[in-house]
């Protein structure tokens, strides 16, 4: 990263500091979150895995839209990220 200033965007009820052009994703684990979603079934946590888009395992809500994959989303100053349970509700589009 730049090693700027950056800016905050909020997840469930803290504040995440990222770099631009970082990934949601990747602002949540260097805050040191490992996991923002359960499966569905067994509830069973979930955070990155693949970090590129195929296995849908970092799922969140940003600004009210389900089903984000954080490892593909860039973090942008003011989001609103949530926590996902299970599939979410609302398409998969990305």
């Amino acid at each position: 990263m730049s090693g700027g200033a950056g800016f905050e965007f909020r997840f469930d009820d803290e504040t995440i500091h990222a770099e631009e052009g970082q990934s949601i994703g990747a602002a949540l684990v260097a805050a040191g979150h490992r996991s923002w979603r359960s499966t569905r079934i067994e509830g069973a946590p979930r955070g990155l895995f693949c970090g590129i888009g195929v296995c849908f395992d970092c799922l969140v809500t940003v600004n009210g839209r389900p089903n984000r994959r954080a490892c593909l989303m860039e973090a942008m100053p003011g989001d609103q990220v949530r926590t996902q349970e299970g599939a979410g509700r609302g398409d998969l589009a990305c």
